[in-house]
């Protein structure tokens, strides 16, 4: 047992949760982050009881600055721009999440089979993943939602369907590194089954990095969804963070404020998950772990 061990009983190597926490709380950013992050969680799922209201009902006079009456001010219809700050927080990290969620599945499932299988399967998904990654992530998304009708549900998937490469390239190098190793091989000379290798034995040894991209994956999709919120290619039925912005940007210089709280919004989720994604990168990495 080594000097820190003696010194605090709960880092021990046989409780690596305990340590990784420890770390992870040990990082003022990243706990900073958990805090902006448990904010904007709990305004999304009880902002609705305390402050309720429709974000799209014209509650008061167009571009009504800040003060007593709307705290937030209203938007250029009369509409209450904090009541779209609350709503819009539940939507904007539902496609967040749902992005994400879809961008893991993608990635984890190409890159699982190419690192596992390797030879010509890795060279026939490499080649796809190599011919999305070469395509501008925007203008394809743009292309791909002008196509049919904006809607949550094809924004979530336009944005998993450019954001996967990441993932399928970071899971395949895990795989390659991993599936070499003593321990994988003792499993294929007792008969283990290529799925169960693949989903049991190297997957969980190959998580830790990819926790983290997932936690900064979140941060890219709902940045993804404001920008084409902002260009106009968002969902009309959807009151997210990224469509007050966008429905209001012609009116940026006569009510600021309808632009810059929703931004400011956007700005504190995304610099929250990204300190979360840096706390636990420090957090899971085996060599800091060590110091």
């Amino acid at each position: 047992m080594n000097d820190r061990q003696e010194l605090n009983p709960l880092v021990r190597p046989d409780r690596p949760v305990v340590e990784l926490w420890l770390m992870f709380f040990a990082n003022k950013a990243a706990v900073l982050g958990l805090v902006l992050w448990l904010l904007v969680v709990f305004t999304a799922v009880f902002g609705l009881t305390i402050y309720t209201g429709d974000p799209f009902e014209m509650v008061g006079a167009p571009m009504t600055p800040p003060g007593a009456e709307f705290l937030l001010g209203t938007d250029y219809l009369g509409r209450d721009v904090l009541t779209g700050i609350i709503h819009g927080a539940s939507i904007t990290l539902a496609i967040g999440f749902s992005a994400t969620i879809c961008t893991v599945i993608i990635g984890v499932v190409i890159g699982v089979l190419a690192g596992y299988y390797g030879r010509w399967v890795d060279n026939l998904l490499m080649r796809v993943t190599e011919f999305f990654q070469v395509l501008p992530p925007m203008l394809f998304v743009m292309v791909l939602i002008s196509l049919f009708t904006p809607s949550i549900y094809l924004i979530v998937l336009a944005i998993a369907v450019v954001s996967w490469t990441g993932m399928a390239r970071l899971t395949r190098a895990e795989f390659l590194k991993i599936k070499e190793l003593e321990y994988v091989t003792a499993e294929r000379a007792m008969g283990a089954r290529n799925a169960s290798i693949m989903v049991k034995v190297i997957l969980p040894n190959a998580l830790p990095p990819l926790i983290v991209a997932v936690a900064l994956n979140v941060g890219t999709a709902i940045l993804f969804e404001a920008a084409l919120s902002f260009l106009g290619l968002g969902d009309p039925n959807a009151y997210s963070w990224g469509y007050m912005i966008g429905s209001s940007r012609e009116y940026i210089w006569d009510s600021w404020w309808t632009i810059t709280f929703p931004g400011f919004a956007i700005f504190l989720t995304v610099l929250g998950v990204s300190l979360i994604g840096d706390g636990l990168n420090d957090a899971l990495n085996p060599k800091l772990r060590e110091l």
